[in-house]
């Protein structure tokens, strides 16, 4: 099933919320996520750039990115960034089927 890491920051609102009412937000990422048809396997917090990084399984990407709009227009996040990732098994077979394609490809002059 196909793998997404997806980071986001909160934004000043979410932050004051979290401060005067702490909630717990994998519980509440993964419901979102479920929600849409997807797997949260990991979350996680972080430092520097983002704020928190995840790992999700969706085989439907549009309904995984109806779920990430429904998360940017609660004001909650901003920044988010959705990206595939792959397995090493995956990435092998990716390699294979490039050597069959230089087979019978050839670069315009």
């Amino acid at each position: 099933m196909p793998q997404y890491i997806i980071t986001g920051s909160y934004t000043p609102a979410a932050m004051k919320g979290m401060i005067a009412h702490p909630s717990d937000r994998e519980k509440a990422t993964g419901a979102l996520v479920a929600a849409a048809g997807g797997k949260l396997e990991s979350y996680y917090l972080t430092t520097g750039e983002t704020d928190f990084i995840m790992r999700v399984t969706s085989d439907n990407l549009v309904r995984m990115l109806a779920a990430l709009m429904v998360a940017g227009a609660s004001g909650a996040v901003t920044g988010l960034k959705t990206v595939q990732c792959f397995t090493s098994a995956e990435f092998l077979e990716a390699q294979k089927a490039a050597g069959a394609i230089t087979l019978t490809y050839a670069a315009p002059n």
